[in-house]
């Protein structure tokens, strides 16, 4: 259990629902940093007097500020620069697993300020969502003024009818659950709920290295597979909430079955359970059998170059289908990248759309599991926006 804090703020005024030209405006500068006006005026198509009235609105809700003068138009006159004051409001991010609920308090820049973590006490709903609502009063004592929560999950998350809807949940066994509603009447402030792969997207899209970019693929590697798509700036979640449902792509049709009963898919090599289970000794964990792997071991090493290339032919199959601008590989079983890198980039290269095409090559991101109770506030951030 850990938990950080950092001196309480002052609670933010009371404020009307933001325009459309304010939300846009707070957009352009928390994803592409400090700007002039004359800059936001261009790529927003504002006229001055209406960027006038939009950045004096931000500016007394306490979310931007304008700084000493930096940077210099081509004429070579001096910008006023305008910036996101971090500390104009909060967010709360959890994660949920089968057994643990992870938690982050983060500012307006999706930058953690505090984070803690304990095990669920029950996978019921009701005692979940009281649960949310107690780490939630543990972290107001240094953070009274959260403005907003978002909570990640593995499992299927749909809108239906307007609401929000845990269609299934496997890990928690849940299906049809109205979480957000259920968390936002608890809390007493606006609550968003989504796939866990879905927001550590959005959180890459808007806070990482996709940021700029209208099209990427993130493909997260941990205790299962998960596949989240960008087009058009937006996260692609789908009818069902299942949109990148990748983990059943076949990989070698005489390979071993999933638990689902497909052979050779990539969900029987690449996720950490299925390297574990590749060595087919009891009592292994997964850090295990990466300590055998770094050390040499010849099975582990196989597993983990089997793994490898699962990742490849994924990898490409998702640059071949969506040719996006960016393609980020993470996740806590990112060791696969650091182990089998050989394996990785030559199924890239078997599998692309032709032998002359440039590789899809992936951008390997480090991760903490922290991430994704970070994720959590990253939607309650874009919810703020209405994004």
């Amino acid at each position: 259990m850990e938990q950080t804090s950092a001196s309480a703020t002052k609670e933010p005024p009371a404020r009307a629902a933001m325009t459309g030209l304010e939300r846009s405006t707070l957009r352009e500068l928390l994803i592409r940093g400090p700007q002039t006006r004359a800059a936001i005026a261009r790529e927003l198509g504002m006229s001055r007097a209406s960027l006038t009235r939009v950045t004096r609105t931000l500016i007394e809700q306490g979310l931007i500020g304008d700084s000493a003068v930096e940077l210099r138009s081509a004429a070579g006159r001096p910008g006023e620069v305008l910036r996101i004051r971090p500390e104009g409001r909060r967010f709360l991010g959890v994660k949920l697993t089968g057994d643990r609920l992870f938690a982050v308090v983060t500012d307006l820049t999706a930058q953690a300020l505090a984070e803690y973590d304990e095990p669920l006490a029950s996978q019921s709903v009701e005692q979940v969502v009281g649960q949310i609502g107690a780490v939630r009063e543990r972290l107001a004592g240094e953070y009274p003024d959260i403005t907003a929560a978002g909570i990640g999950l593995a499992g299927d998350v749909a809108s239906t009818n307007g609401r929000q809807i845990v269609l299934e949940s496997p890990f928690l066994g849940w299906s049809d659950v109205p979480l957000a509603d259920l968390v936002s009447e608890r809390l007493g402030i606006p609550t968003t709920a989504e796939n866990d792969v879905h927001a550590l997207t959005a959180a890459e899209h808007w806070f990482g290295v996709g940021a700029g970019y209208d099209s990427m693929v993130l493909i997260a590697i941990g205790a299962g597979i998960g596949v989240g798509i960008v087009v058009d700036g937006k996260v692609v979640t789908g009818t069902s909430g299942r949109a990148g449902s990748l983990e059943h792509l076949l990989i070698d049709p005489v390979g071993p079955r999933c638990e689902h009963g497909h052979r050779g898919c990539v969900a029987t090599y690449l996720p950490k359970p299925a390297i574990v289970g590749a060595l087919r000794t009891p009592g292994l964990d997964y850090a295990a059998v990466l300590d055998l792997a770094r050390s040499g071991d010849p099975a582990a090493r196989q597993a983990f170059r089997d793994a490898g290339h699962a990742l490849g032919v994924l990898t490409a199959t998702v640059a071949n289908f969506m040719d996006p601008e960016k393609i980020v590989i993470t996740g806590d079983g990112i060791a696969v990248a650091e182990l089998a890198r050989g394996e990785l980039d030559a199924a890239i290269a078997m599998y692309r759309r032709r032998p002359n095409d440039a590789p899809a090559a992936p951008d390997i991101q480090p991760f903490d599991f922290s991430e994704w109770a970070r994720a959590g506030a990253v939607l309650a951030i874009r919810d703020f926006l209405k994004f």
